[in-house]
């Protein structure tokens, strides 16, 4: 239920642009983001910062996108965040010695201090990567293109990233089923 929630704005964005256009599309998306953290808040009495973060960045991208008429605008949303995600890890890393990815994990997951600076420099080399191919694929393709792009590249990359991760990750988990199957 929490990934339909994450990707409503986005689906409904997809969904909207096939029938109406970009326009419509982007107005639609600024409401199901609108909506989703209505939701959120309604539900779980607060939002992370990530999510009032997109909206902040979705109301603006999309409200210039809809009041000059160009689509260059939400065309960069995707852009931004990114880089903004990617800019967090970053400073964070560098200037506070904290890893944000070991924070929103850690609970999760004992690696050593290595493993975490090693994903805090992937997830921030991907973030900035995902935002130039973002930029890349908006400025050299049509509009329709860079919206399948949205969807469906993004997610794949994303997706392809998350297993790569896991398969680094895997070398450092602790095996901790000692127990013997007794039907063994």
């Amino acid at each position: 239920m929490k990934l339909l929630i994450d990707f409503f704005p986005i689906i409904l964005f997809f969904a909207a642009f096939k029938v109406w256009g970009i326009y419509v599309a982007t107005g639609v998306a600024i409401a199901a983001t609108v909506v989703q953290i209505a939701y959120l808040r309604a539900k779980h009495g607060k939002v992370e910062p990530m999510q009032w973060l997109s909206l902040g960045v979705i109301v603006l991208f999309g409200g210039a996108t809809l009041l000059a008429h160009s689509e260059t605008f939400i065309k960069w949303k995707p852009t931004v965040l990114y880089w903004l995600m990617g800019s967090t890890l970053l400073i964070g890393q560098l200037f506070f010695r904290k890893n944000f990815i070991q924070n929103l994990m850690g609970g999760q997951m004992d690696l050593p201090d290595a493993a975490w600076r090693a994903m805090n420099w992937s997830w921030t080399g991907f973030f900035a990567a995902m935002g130039g191919i973002n930029l890349w694929v908006a400025y050299h393709f049509d509009t329709e293109t860079w919206v399948n792009f949205k969807l469906f590249g993004g997610l794949g990359l994303m997706l392809l990233f998350v297993l790569a991760q896991a398969l680094f990750l895997s070398r450092y988990v602790k095996d901790t089923d000692n127990a013997k199957d007794p039907l063994a």
